[in-house]
Parts: structure tokens; sequence; C-alpha cells
């Protein structure tokens, strides 16, 4: 973070060329400073031994553990056809469980010598299954004897610490690189304002970086990652609370509705009475709009609380100030539903410049990539004339020949689904920078809200409309009980029995090229390496439509098919003249058929958590309850199972996304997971350190507002510069 010249320096110079290539190639580790800031995973008590009970399956580990016995075999092979070969089979054991290390042909003869019954040490090697049994095979080792003279050194104090380390360079060749560099901590320039630091009785960078790598007490640790996650957090919010400094700077066009305008005329024609919630959230936006510069605001809401609403209000409230607004969607379907919804719910107010058209009425048109020439021309010209107050579209909207005459607000939908370039350029079409609002209907926990949307504010829409009905979800536990999973497509004929409809999910469409010609069918899955090909769509359809729901009008949808085609499908099913459509996922988001009571689930733990959550908001829409069934084949002890399981116990989708959180990480908050580039957040976990990111996000933004080029602040300058490499600084711009 706090890269000043001692920190700067390349690690080659210092550790040599070799162990700095393994370093750069595996750990993303380039300087004395990166190093520096790769903190221990965990640490061994020198007279606590770690668990072996609770080895994870294909993953390197390290373990400290001490040799209970040790036999070489002789055996024969190919290689060595007279019983020449050698193998060497070391049991270990920490108290709690055992585990057998193997080395074979030339690589016995060290460990035979080194692994006496008795002696303790380090091992460190990727954990797999032989003959029912977990053995680590070739493994690395650190004998920890009491009297080496280096050993000592480098183990020093009572603790142990265990870096994430890879095949390439163990936890303990890392520890030693870092006793190497840790001189240079004292160097590291402090990024907290000292008044900060002292309110809080936080240690000084240089000790909380010698506390993290050579603790002698838990009170040590304690102390370095109370410092580090302060530094974390506090960076990465200067960094979004000037983000969102330099946003107020921007110029904009205020946009106030007229008082008896198409809003108005909108609002008339509602045959219901919006949510307490949906009144104040818009309250929200309209004063944003009102306001001389960008509005930058992130609606959350969960899946039915009438996000949509809100959102055309806001258009409508931009229309009537003399600007256009621009929806941009993740997909045709969603985007064609929208504008299908939009159209319905504006009736002759969306038919301007129209026979019959209200007199405040607009035009309302769609743009996507598959529209026929002369249809995409006309839409196009209407949106440059300004004839179309409100354009519905996919990124088509994004490309260059599109020009708007006055564009004044974007609404993005469903925002994880769009890169924030896509979402750049839209913004960059207005003769000034038009007003922003993203819609997610996926529940984003409050200190995500305030770390990855940072530099939006946040309106949460926690109503559901009056109407909506609960939905039952059940886990189908198809390798070990397949009657359930008999049982669930019997449910799905009751349902169409009594006149409702039903969707089956799954995650594949069928016809990829590279899918196994020979892939198993049925069979639970093994280990990743000849797991089956996840259930598709077009084999699932067939086989339900011969089988358990013949009989039944079964269709087809999914992302490959031709647009008019997918419009035609959603038609008849929206219509009731389909009995079950089994579709992959685009009908995660928008899709709208009260009469849907039933959602079957194939291979759900191939879904993450808000995406089941977002599939299953699709039934039990009108006033008939809603039926989810997640099938799947996992055993019951995997973690797959425990995340279905967790998703079938509660609707609350808030609650579902800390959990998805926790399963996953928090990843690089800035969007960098994906590039490969290191996490942000080494010891900042976004969930458990809610109070920690909410003061220092009030601590930046107080900062800022004083010093907003941070003028007195040259070491958090710097933490800044590191943090906000040239990417990161672009994703914030464009966020």
């Amino acid at each position: 973070m706090d890269l000043v010249p001692a920190l700067r320096e390349p690690l080659k110079k210092v550790l040599g060329p070799a162990t700095a290539k393994v370093m750069a190639e595996h750990l993303g580790l380039h300087t004395v400073g990166d190093l520096l800031h790769h903190y221990p995973r965990r640490y061994e008590e020198r007279g606590q031994l770690t668990h072996l009970a609770d080895l994870p399956m294909d993953e390197h580990v390290t373990v400290v553990a001490q040799v209970a016995d040790a036999r070489l075999h002789t055996f024969a092979s190919a290689k060595a056809p007279r019983g020449k070969g050698q193998r060497l089979e070391v049991t270990i054991t920490d108290g709690s469980g055992r585990l057998t290390l193997v080395f074979f042909g030339n690589g016995v003869h060290k460990p035979h010598k080194d692994l006496l019954p008795g002696t303790r040490a380090m091992f460190s090697g990727k954990v797999s299954v032989f003959n029912r049994k977990l053995q680590l095979a070739h493994p690395a080792y650190e004998l920890l004897r009491g009297d080496s003279e280096e050993t000592v050194e480098s183990w020093a104090g009572a603790l142990i610490p265990l870096y994430p380390a890879t095949a390439k360079l163990e936890s303990w060749k890392l520890a030693k690189a870092i006793q190497t560099v840790l001189p240079a901590a004292q160097e590291a320039v402090d990024p907290l304002p000292a008044s900060l630091r002292e309110g809080r009785g936080l240690v000084s960078l240089p000790e909380a970086l010698l506390k993290i790598h050579r603790p002698h007490t838990q009170a040590d640790i304690a102390d370095a990652r109370a410092r580090l996650k302060w530094d974390e957090a506090f960076v990465l919010q200067v960094a979004l609370a000037r983000r969102r400094h330099a946003e107020t700077q921007l110029p904009a066009v205020p946009r106030e509705p007229r008082p008896d305008g198409l809003l108005t005329a909108f609002d008339d024609r509602l045959p219901f009475t919006l949510t307490e919630g949906q009144r104040k959230v818009s309250a929200e936006i309209f004063t944003d709009l009102a306001t001389d510069h960008p509005m930058h605001r992130l609606l959350q809401g969960e899946v039915g609380s009438g996000k949509t609403m809100v959102a055309l209000r806001a258009m409508l409230a931009v229309v009537d100030a003399g600007g256009q607004a621009a929806m941009l969607a993740p997909t045709e379907v969603l985007a064609q539903q929208h504008h299908r919804s939009v159209v319905e719910m504006m009736g002759e107010l969306a038919e301007g410049g129209m026979l019959g058209g209200s007199e405040h009425a607009t035009k309302v048109v769609l743009l996507t990539g598959s529209m026929g020439t002369a249809a995409r021309r006309r839409a196009m010209l209407d949106l440059a004339t300004g004839e179309a107050g409100i354009v519905i579209g996919t990124h088509a909207l994004i490309e260059d020949k599109v020009q708007f005459h006055d564009l004044g607000l974007v609404v993005v939908d469903e925002q994880h689904r769009f890169g924030v370039e896509q979402r750049d350029a839209l913004r960059g079409k207005g003769k000034q920078p038009p007003h922003l609002l993203v819609m997610t209907a996926t529940p984003i926990p409050r200190t995500v809200a305030m770390t990855v949307f940072g530099d939006l504010e946040t309106s949460v829409l926690d109503q559901l409309p009056a109407g909506r009905s609960p939905i039952a979800s059940h886990v189908v536990p198809a390798a070990d009980k397949p009657h359930f999973l008999a049982r669930a497509w019997e449910r799905v004929r009751e349902e169409v029995e009594n006149g409702h409809q039903a969707y089956v999910v799954c995650p594949r469409i069928g016809d990829e090229e590279e899918t196994p010609k020979t892939a198993k069918k049925g069979g639970p899955p093994q280990d990743d390496g000849d797991k089956r090909p996840p259930l598709a769509v077009l084999d699932v359809a067939g086989q339900l439509a011969e089988g358990p729901l013949s009989g039944l009008k079964v269709e087809v949808l999914h992302g490959r098919m031709q647009p008019d085609d997918k419009d035609a499908v959603m038609r008849r099913y929206a219509a009731g003249e389909t009995d079950v459509l089994v579709a992959t996922t685009v009908i995660e988001v928008g899709v709208n058929v009260p009469n849907a009571t039933a959602m079957v689930i194939m291979d759900a733990d191939r879904f993450g958590v808000s995406q089941l959550h977002q599939l299953r908001g699709r039934v039990g829409r009108g006033s008939a309850p809603g039926l989810c069934l997640l099938v799947t084949e996992m055993p019951e002890a995997s973690a797959a199972r425990q995340r279905l399981d967790a998703v079938a116990s509660t609707l609350d989708g808030f609650e579902l996304s800390r959990i998805d959180l926790e399963q996953r990480r928090e990843g690089d908050v800035l969007g960098q997971a994906q590039s490969g580039a290191r996490t942000s957040l080494r010891v900042l976990a976004v969930i458990e350190d809610e109070e920690i990111i909410a003061e220092a996000r009030a601590e930046a933004a107080a900062l800022v507002a004083a010093d907003p080029e941070l003028t007195s602040l040259p070491g958090l300058r710097t933490a800044l510069d590191a943090l906000l490499d040239e990417e990161r600084e672009q994703y914030l711009e464009k966020g």
C-alpha cells in the first residue's frame, strides 16, 4: 500500500531472480512492499498441533505434526520389474487424526533419514485419496528441531505464521523471505492521520507489520490486524469519498417534473396506490434529479418490490423536464419485456405523435442488436430528433451510431451483468453527464454497498406490494432419494392440473459443440475432473415430455434462440398456452407470469445463492402460493448442500446475500478479482467488519470535505496511488 523507496525495491534484487520470479508469477508479489503486505493466513502455536481431521480435499495445505511411524516397502513395477521399486510410507499424527505421507523411487532416501518416529515437522502438499485414506504424495517438509540455530531464528517466538502459499513456494520459504525484508517495514510511511490513529488507539504501521509477521502473543496478532483492517477500510473509503466529491463538481442539467405533465397523468391512471417505500424512494430520486450535479443512486429491491415502477416514474419526470431517458437491460428478452410492460403501464401516454395518443404522450422505443434495419433506423431517428422520450434497449444503445437529442437519465437494470465500461459509454452520450440510476434485485448487505458501490447513494425498497404470495422451497436430493425427484414431477403435474404453470431451470442449453458426446447422464458427480456435465435444457425438455410430464405442453427457452422465437415462446407462456417452460437463467430477471406457481431447478448446486433467490422470485407472483424445488446430487455433508439448505430455509434476500458473500469471500471490491490481480482486501472482511467500514466511511467523508487534495497527508496519497493503480482508478472513474 505504502510504496516508499525501500518498499519499492524489486524482490529480485533482495531475494534473487529465481524466488522473485515464482513470487511474481504465482502470488502477484513484485516489490518488498508487496511481500510485507502478504499476511499470514493463520498461526500455529508450538505446543498445539493442526487438526488433521479437518483437511480439505484437493487443496494445498500446510500441517504441523509428529511422525508416528515410517516404513520402507519394495515393489515390482514397469520401471522396476525385479522388485526394486521403493515406496516410503510415513504416518503423521497431531492428536486429532492421522495422515499418510508417500515418497517413491529416489525420492525416498532423504525423508527416510529425516523423518524418524518422534520427529516434529511442517509438511506441505496437496491432499488426495488413495485406498479410501487421505494422503500427501511427495510433500515438502521442514523439520522443527529446537537445536538448529537457523530454524530457531526463522521460527522465533511461540507462533508459527502460515502463509497463503503455492506448490512452487511453501509457507516456510515465504516466511524466510519475509524475515529477510522485515527490517524495511521501519520505513513504511503511515497513511492514517495521526489524530485518527491516536483517537482509536491503533499501533503505527511499522509496528503492525512487525507484529503480523513475527507475533509473540495472540495480543500482538490482534493489535496488528485491528490496525491493518483500518488501513484497508480507510484508504478505500477515501478513494470513494474523493470520487463522490469529484462527482459533485460535475455539471448536470437539473430535471424537475412539471406539476401537471406526463408524470401526473401517469399517476392518475394507476389502478393501485404506490407503497410507502415506493413513495419514499421516488422522493429521494426526484430531489437528486433537481440538482445541478449528476445523481448517482443505487436502487436495491427484492424481486417484485416494484423497482420498475419507481424507475419509470423517474424517467417520466425527466421527459416532463424536456430530457430523454434510457433504460439499459442485460438481455434482449429482458429489454423486450421491459418495453412491453412500460408500454402497457403507460397506455395512450406511450403513443406520442400517434392518433389516439394523449396530449402529454411521448414515444417509447425499443432498440436491440437483432432488430431489422428499417425498425432500427426508425428508432434511431426518433432518438436523435427527441421524438422518443424513453428508449429501452440492450448494449446496442451504446454503439457510436446511436445519438440522443438530450439524454437526461440513464437507468441500468441488474448492475452485476454490466461492465462499468458499458455504463460509462452510455453516460458519455449526454451533452452534460446524465443522471444515473442503477437497479439491482440482488440484495446487497449494507457494508458491501458501502464498498463496492461506495460512490453511489443507496435507496432500498424492502416492502413487497400487496397481493404477493409466499414461496415454499425444498431441497430434492436426487442421488440419495430418487423417489423424491419422481414426487417433484408429480407436484408439477398437480400444479398444472390446478390450472397453473411451471418452470424447469437447467444450467446449460445443450447444443454446445464442446459437450462430451459420451457424458454420463446419471450418477452422482465425481471429483471435479470427471464430474458429469451440467444438465441441459434441450436434453431435459425431451426427457420430461416423453417421461414424467408426457401429455403436458412443454416448451424451451434459452439465450441462443432467435429473438422473435424467444418472444413468441414467452408470449405463449404468458398467455397460458404452455404448461411447462424448460429454460436457462434467461428467466432470472424481469420475467413476470403471475400464473406460474412451481419451479424445479435442476443441478441447483451449480448456481450461486443470489441467483437461486432471483430465480425463485419468478413464482408466487400472483395470488396462489409458489413452490420452488432445488434438485441436487451433492451429498448431504457437502458445502453445496449446506448452501441449498440455506436458500430453502429463508426468503430474506439480505440474509442470503450475507451467506453468499461469506462463502465466496469478498474478492477484490474494486473489481480486480476477475483480471487476476491480487485482492485489495487482505485482512478486512466486508461482512464481519461492518462497524470499521461504516466508521472509516464517515472519517473519510469528513477528511475529503476538509481537504479534497489530501495536501496535508503525503502518506495517505502514497497509499492511494498504490491502491489505485491505473486500472482500478479507471474502475472507480467509471463506477
